[in-house]
C-alpha cells in the first residue's frame, strides 16, 4: 500500500557475491488484515533507478467481513505504481478518479505537486472471502516534474505487451524488455517486468539500465551459484549482464530500475521531493485541511504522523 505505518527495514545480511551489490531482507508490517513487506527504502539503499518505495502486499486471504480500507493521504513529488497478482482494489484520488484495478492492470498516479487519494476493497467483494496479492511502488519524480499538476492513468492488462520463449514468459509493465516496450510512459528511463523462469532455466538481465535489482516472489533463484529464496530484494552491480537461473520449481520475480535520479531525494511519510522544505511545506498543507479532498470519500483521511 502506499501509506505504511512501520519503519525502514534492516538490510538483511548478504553473502558477497560478485554480481549481488547488495541484499535487502524486507520488514514485515500488518496494516489491519494482511501483511506488507517493504524492500525500499532501506537502512543502507535508498532507491534503485527512480524507485525510491517498493512494496510486496500479501499474499492474503481476506475472511467474510474483512476489507482493505486505506483511508485518504496526499502525495508529493513521486508517482504511485500498482500492480495486483490477485484480487481488486478500488482506487479513488483528488481528481475525480474512481477506478477498480485488476490483475495485470497497471494504475500509474503522478502526484506532482500534490494529490490525495485512498485505496479500498471494491464493494463486490465485500462481505465475501477474497485474495489480495500484488505490488505498490513509487517512482521519484525528477525535478523538473516535482511541481507538475496531477494526473492519473490506468493501462488495462490487454494493452501491456507479453512475451514468451520457452525459459521465460511475462509481462512488460514499464519500460523496455526483448525488444518489446511497454505503453506506461514515464519521465525518466524505467524498466519493470514480471518474469516467470520454469524450472532449472536460464534468463539473462541485460546490463542496459543504469541501475537494476529483482525482487523474488516465488520460488528461487540462483545468480554466481548463490540460491536465493522468495521475499529477498536483490540488487545488482553496474555494468553486469546477470544470468537469472531457476530453482527446481522454477520462479517469479519483478525485475525493475533504470536511471539514477541525478539529485538527492528526501522521503518522509508520503511526501518525496529533492527540497526538504517543500516537504515541511506539504506537512503543513495537509496539516490544516489545504489539499483536495476525495470525492466520494471525504468523511475519512489517515492524520499527519505525530513524528
Amino acid at each position: 500500500m502506499s501509506f505504511f505505518p512501520g519503519h525502514d527495514p534492516e538490510p538483511g545480511d548478504a553473502q558477497a557475491v560478485d554480481q549481488v551489490e547488495l541484499l535487502i531482507i524486507p520488514r514485515s508490517s500488518d496494516i489491519g488484515n494482511f501483511e506488507v513487506r517493504r524492500a525500499l527504502p532501506s537502512a543502507k539503499r535508498r532507491m534503485v533507478g527512480p524507485f525510491i518505495f517498493f512494496d510486496r502486499m500479501g499474499p492474503a486471504l481476506l475472511r467474510a467481513g474483512q476489507a482493505m480500507d486505506v483511508r485518504p493521504h496526499p502525495h508529493i513529488g513521486l508517482s504511485t505504481v500498482t500492480y495486483l497478482f490477485d484480487g481488486e482494489i478500488h482506487h479513488r484520488d483528488s481528481l475525480g478518479t474512481g477506478m477498480v484495478i485488476k490483475p495485470g492492470d497497471i494504475n500509474l498516479m503522478t502526484s506532482g505537486r500534490g494529490i490525495v487519494h485512498s485505496e479500498r476493497t471494491p464493494d463486490n467483494l465485500r462481505g465475501k472471502p477474497f485474495s489480495i496479492s500484488g505490488l505498490q511502488t513509487w517512482l521519484a519524480l525528477p525535478e523538473s516534474h516535482e511541481e507538475i499538476d496531477p494526473v492519473f492513468a490506468h493501462t488495462g492488462v490487454g494493452d501491456l505487451p507479453v512475451f514468451e520463449d520457452g525459459a521465460s514468459r511475462g509481462r512488460v509493465v514499464i519500460g523496455s524488455w526483448q525488444g518489446l516496450a511497454s505503453p506506461v510512459k514515464t519521465p525518466t528511463d524505467t524498466v519493470y517486468v514480471d518474469l516467470t523462469i520454469g524450472a532449472g532455466e536460464t534468463c539473462p538481465f541485460p546490463a542496459g539500465a543504469e541501475e537494476r535489482a529483482a525482487y523474488v516472489l516465488e520460488g528461487t533463484v540462483l545468480i554466481s551459484g548463490i540460491e536465493h529464496p522468495a521475499d529477498q530484494l536483490l540488487v545488482f552491480r553496474p555494468g553486469d549482464s546477470i544470468d537469472l537461473t531457476a530453482g527446481p520449481t522454477g520462479c517469479h520475480i519483478m525485475l525493475f530500475g533504470g536511471e539514477a535520479m541525478a539529485e538527492k531525494r528526501y522521503i518522509w511519510w508520503n511526501f518525496v521531493s529533492s527540497s526538504k522544505e517543500r516537504i515541511e511545506q506539504a506537512k503543513e498543507e495537509w496539516r490544516t485541511g489545504k489539499f483536495d479532498i476525495v470525492p466520494g470519500d471525504e468523511e475519512e483521511f489517515i492524520p499527519l504522523p505525530a513524528t
